[in-house]
Protein backbone atom coordinates (compact mmCIF):
# COMPACT_ATOMS: atom_id res chain seq x y z
CA UNK A 1 0.00 0.00 0.00
CA UNK A 2 2.91 2.17 0.77
CA UNK A 3 3.77 1.88 -3.46
CA UNK A 4 0.52 2.55 -3.74
CA UNK A 5 0.13 5.88 -1.82
CA UNK A 6 3.09 6.92 -3.18
CA UNK A 7 2.09 6.58 -6.57
CA UNK A 8 -0.98 8.10 -5.95
CA UNK A 9 1.00 10.90 -4.70
CA UNK A 10 3.61 11.31 -7.26
CA UNK A 11 0.34 11.40 -9.91
CA UNK A 12 -1.28 14.28 -8.05
CA UNK A 13 1.80 15.93 -7.52
CA UNK A 14 2.41 15.79 -12.04
CA UNK A 15 -1.41 16.54 -11.97
CA UNK A 16 -0.54 19.74 -10.21
CA UNK A 17 2.74 20.54 -11.99
CA UNK A 18 0.71 20.31 -15.19
CA UNK A 19 -2.29 22.25 -14.17
CA UNK A 20 0.21 25.05 -12.66
CA UNK A 21 1.55 25.05 -16.42
CA UNK A 22 -1.35 25.13 -18.22
CA UNK A 23 -2.22 28.27 -16.10
CA UNK A 24 0.50 29.44 -16.61
CA UNK A 25 0.71 29.28 -19.67
CA UNK A 26 -2.95 30.87 -20.23
CA UNK A 27 -1.91 33.30 -18.16
CA UNK A 28 1.47 34.20 -20.20
CA UNK A 29 -0.70 33.73 -23.81
CA UNK A 30 -3.19 36.67 -22.01
CA UNK A 31 -0.56 39.72 -22.40
CA UNK A 32 0.45 38.49 -25.58
CA UNK A 33 -2.90 38.34 -26.79
CA UNK A 34 -3.27 41.91 -26.07
CA UNK A 35 -0.16 42.66 -27.20
CA UNK A 36 -1.26 41.41 -30.29
CA UNK A 37 -4.62 43.24 -30.13
CA UNK A 38 -2.45 46.57 -29.62
CA UNK A 39 0.35 45.85 -32.19
CA UNK A 40 -2.77 45.09 -34.96
CA UNK A 41 -4.26 48.21 -34.07
CA UNK A 42 -1.47 50.16 -33.94
CA UNK A 43 -0.80 48.67 -37.26
CA UNK A 44 -4.12 49.77 -38.51
CA UNK A 45 -3.43 53.59 -37.37
CA UNK A 46 -0.18 53.15 -39.24
CA UNK A 47 -1.82 52.34 -42.25
CA UNK A 48 -4.21 55.12 -42.24
CA UNK A 49 -1.79 57.94 -41.86
CA UNK A 50 0.22 56.04 -44.91
CA UNK A 51 -2.62 56.22 -46.66
CA UNK A 52 -3.32 60.03 -45.91
CA UNK A 53 0.35 61.30 -46.45
CA UNK A 54 -0.18 59.20 -50.32
CA UNK A 55 -2.96 61.07 -50.69
CA UNK A 56 -1.12 64.27 -50.06
CA UNK A 57 1.60 63.37 -51.73
CA UNK A 58 -0.99 62.64 -54.76
CA UNK A 59 -2.56 66.20 -54.22
CA UNK A 60 0.62 67.93 -53.82
CA UNK A 61 1.87 66.70 -57.02
CA UNK A 62 -1.27 67.45 -59.28
CA UNK A 63 -0.92 71.01 -57.67
CA UNK A 64 2.64 71.33 -58.94
CA UNK A 65 1.40 70.11 -62.30
CA UNK A 66 -1.14 72.70 -62.84
CA UNK A 67 1.04 75.29 -61.41
CA UNK A 68 3.89 74.09 -63.35
CA UNK A 69 1.08 73.94 -67.10
CA UNK A 70 -0.41 77.47 -65.57
CA UNK A 71 3.45 79.13 -65.63
CA UNK A 72 4.02 77.49 -69.00
CA UNK A 73 0.88 78.88 -70.18
CA UNK A 74 1.54 82.45 -68.96
CA UNK A 75 5.13 82.21 -70.81
CA UNK A 76 3.40 81.62 -73.42
CA UNK A 77 1.01 83.83 -73.63
CA UNK A 78 3.70 86.20 -73.09
CA UNK A 79 6.06 85.74 -75.44
CA UNK A 80 2.70 85.21 -78.30
CA UNK A 81 1.80 88.86 -77.06
CA UNK A 82 5.18 90.49 -76.30
CA UNK A 83 5.00 93.11 -79.05
CA UNK A 84 0.92 93.31 -79.13
CA UNK A 85 1.28 97.48 -77.85
CA UNK A 86 4.49 97.66 -79.74
CA UNK A 87 2.27 96.67 -82.70
CA UNK A 88 -0.38 98.30 -81.74
CA UNK A 89 1.64 101.58 -81.64
CA UNK A 90 3.38 100.93 -84.76
CA UNK A 91 0.42 100.94 -87.02
CA UNK A 92 -0.77 105.03 -86.59
CA UNK A 93 2.89 105.21 -88.66
CA UNK A 94 1.69 102.87 -91.07
CA UNK A 95 -1.33 104.96 -91.15
CA UNK A 96 0.41 108.13 -91.92
CA UNK A 97 2.81 106.69 -94.40
CA UNK A 98 -0.07 105.67 -97.13
CA UNK A 99 -1.75 109.20 -95.91
CA UNK A 100 1.64 110.65 -97.12
CA UNK A 101 1.91 108.62 -100.50
CA UNK A 102 -1.78 109.30 -101.16
CA UNK A 103 -0.72 113.11 -100.89
CA UNK A 104 1.93 112.57 -103.02
CA UNK A 105 0.08 110.86 -105.83
CA UNK A 106 -2.41 113.90 -105.60
CA UNK A 107 -0.73 116.75 -105.63
CA UNK A 108 2.28 116.34 -108.36
CA UNK A 109 3.63 120.33 -107.81
CA UNK A 110 3.41 120.49 -103.72
CA UNK A 111 5.47 118.82 -101.65
CA UNK A 112 4.83 120.68 -98.58
CA UNK A 113 2.13 117.79 -98.05
CA UNK A 114 4.45 114.84 -98.20
CA UNK A 115 6.73 116.97 -96.03
CA UNK A 116 4.42 117.49 -93.80
CA UNK A 117 3.08 113.52 -93.43
CA UNK A 118 6.66 112.44 -93.45
CA UNK A 119 6.99 115.12 -90.27
CA UNK A 120 4.13 113.61 -88.90
CA UNK A 121 5.05 109.91 -89.45
CA UNK A 122 8.57 110.13 -87.47
CA UNK A 123 6.83 112.05 -84.92
CA UNK A 124 4.30 109.60 -83.94
CA UNK A 125 7.43 106.68 -84.74
CA UNK A 126 9.74 108.37 -82.58
CA UNK A 127 6.70 108.73 -79.82
CA UNK A 128 5.99 105.34 -80.13
CA UNK A 129 9.38 103.99 -79.76
CA UNK A 130 9.71 106.29 -76.54
CA UNK A 131 6.44 104.73 -74.93
CA UNK A 132 8.38 101.21 -75.13
CA UNK A 133 11.95 102.71 -73.58
CA UNK A 134 13.53 102.63 -77.41
CA UNK A 135 15.83 105.31 -76.99
CA UNK A 136 17.51 107.31 -80.00
CA UNK A 137 21.47 107.62 -80.14
CA UNK A 138 21.87 110.46 -81.92
CA UNK A 139 25.76 111.06 -81.22
CA UNK A 140 26.68 114.36 -82.92
CA UNK A 141 29.40 116.45 -81.44
CA UNK A 142 30.38 113.91 -78.95
CA UNK A 143 33.15 112.16 -77.66
CA UNK A 144 33.44 108.59 -80.12
CA UNK A 145 32.27 105.72 -78.04
CA UNK A 146 32.82 102.06 -79.58
CA UNK A 147 30.36 100.54 -77.19
CA UNK A 148 27.46 103.26 -78.55
CA UNK A 149 29.25 104.34 -82.31
CA UNK A 150 30.09 102.32 -85.06
CA UNK A 151 33.12 104.34 -86.96
CA UNK A 152 32.06 104.45 -90.92
CA UNK A 153 34.98 107.00 -91.53
CA UNK A 154 37.63 108.81 -89.70
CA UNK A 155 38.15 112.78 -91.31
CA UNK A 156 40.99 115.11 -90.24
CA UNK A 157 38.92 118.22 -88.83
CA UNK A 158 41.20 121.07 -87.11
CA UNK A 159 38.09 123.00 -85.88
CA UNK A 160 37.05 119.69 -83.24
CA UNK A 161 39.16 117.38 -80.67
CA UNK A 162 40.19 113.77 -82.13
CA UNK A 163 37.76 111.26 -81.45
CA UNK A 164 34.86 113.11 -81.74
CA UNK A 165 31.54 112.56 -83.82
CA UNK A 166 31.24 115.40 -86.45
CA UNK A 167 28.43 113.18 -88.28
CA UNK A 168 25.77 111.28 -88.25
CA UNK A 169 24.96 108.79 -90.95
CA UNK A 170 22.75 106.36 -89.27
CA UNK A 171 21.29 106.75 -85.65
CA UNK A 172 21.61 104.06 -83.33
CA UNK A 173 19.04 102.83 -81.01
CA UNK A 174 19.06 101.67 -76.72
CA UNK A 175 15.95 98.94 -75.93
CA UNK A 176 15.95 99.74 -71.92
CA UNK A 177 19.57 100.74 -71.82
CA UNK A 178 20.41 98.09 -74.05
CA UNK A 179 22.24 98.76 -77.29
CA UNK A 180 19.72 97.27 -80.22
CA UNK A 181 21.75 99.20 -82.99
CA UNK A 182 25.19 101.17 -83.26
CA UNK A 183 25.01 104.81 -84.35
CA UNK A 184 26.78 104.80 -87.59
CA UNK A 185 29.42 108.17 -87.37
CA UNK A 186 32.12 109.88 -89.47
CA UNK A 187 35.04 110.57 -86.80
CA UNK A 188 37.40 113.44 -86.27
CA UNK A 189 41.16 112.79 -86.42
CA UNK A 190 44.38 114.64 -86.13
CA UNK A 191 45.93 115.95 -89.03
Amino acid sequence: MSQDHSQTQTNEAETLEDDHVELSSVDAQEPATADVAALQAEIETLKEEVANAQEQVLRASAEMQNARRRAQQDVEKAHKFALDKFVGDMLPVADNLERALEAANGQQGSFEAIVEGVELTLKSMTDGLKRHNVEAVDPAGEPFDPQLHQAMSMVPDPNVEPNTVINVFQRGYTLNGRLVRPAMVVVSKAE
